[in-house]
């Protein structure tokens, strides 16, 4: 092989590796865009979103390849798309659990996403005490030369969730997986008391919800938020929403005799 053909091979091996990578932020890119319009249609509708923030991340090639090393497959593009699920990840961070399992149900419902796994270590906890809500998804990457189904694997998970996961993570760093076993009780309890907390503010959000909801009955119907801005509907939008409202009504009826 001369040197031009080695060239070559070289510019088409970098290429294919390139728009291997790519197609996976591209995913993630996608899901994020989906998760930002849940959350905008939250905040307009309910006052309120389930989703506090994400945070999303490609595995370096060289954790793609130890993992592949160890799975026993041989080093192709072709079996790293096959057999590692979570190149592309995303973390959902949520206030309260019952949260989590909104927004699981929500992106599982769009029409696009197929849902491959799911693993729910909130009700089935890890022995260590990680609680997390684990989905493996595909997404559908329309690039210029066709489409791609990529997967990307989402974790779901309260603050206090992701508090004690980085903290655990830091420790297992630092210590090379070899914890002391004093160490190893003390994140346990850490992770009681963090599930403690989580259902104590999921009682704390119940209630101030309901006092809400009786806040929103006294307002003014006209009035409506949309991305900080305040409007006013005019009477006529009233009379229309009224007239929908009635002829709604009135179809159950008859749907109902």
């Amino acid at each position: 092989m001369n040197q031009m053909s080695q060239l070559d091979q070289m510019k088409r091996i970098k290429h294919e590796i390139t728009r291997f990578v790519m197609v996976y932020k591209f995913a993630l890119d996608e899901i994020e865009t989906k998760i930002d319009i849940l959350k905008e249609e939250f905040e307009a509708f309910h006052d309120y979103s389930p989703i506090e923030h994400t945070k999303s991340r490609l595995k370096s090639p060289e954790s793609i390849l130890k993992k592949l090393y160890r799975k026993g497959y041989p080093i192709s593009l072709g079996n790293i798309k096959e057999h590692i699920k979570d190149i592309a990840g995303l973390r959902i961070t949520c206030s309260f659990i019952s949260d989590i399992y909104k927004v699981s149900d929500m992106l599982q419902k769009q029409s696009d996403i197929k849902v491959l796994d799911v693993k729910d270590y909130i009700a089935n906890p890890k022995p260590n005490g990680y609680k997390s809500l684990h989905l493996i998804i595909e997404v559908p990457v329309f690039l210029s030369d066709g489409t791609e189904n990529v997967c990307v694997e989402v974790q779901i998970r309260t603050i206090a969730m992701d508090f004690w996961a980085s903290l655990e993570h830091k420790i297992f760093y630092k210590y090379n997986k070899d914890v002391p076993e004093h160490m190893l009780r003390e994140l346990k309890s850490a992770a009681d008391a963090a599930n403690h907390l989580d259902h104590k503010m999921e009682r704390l959000h119940h209630e101030i919800q309901e006092i809400k909801d009786l806040q929103a009955e006294e307002e003014d119907p006209r009035k409506i938020i949309i991305r900080d801005q305040q409007f006013m509907l005019p009477n006529a939008f009233m009379e229309i929403i009224d007239q929908a409202a009635d002829r709604f009504i009135s179809d159950n009826d008859k749907d109902n005799k």
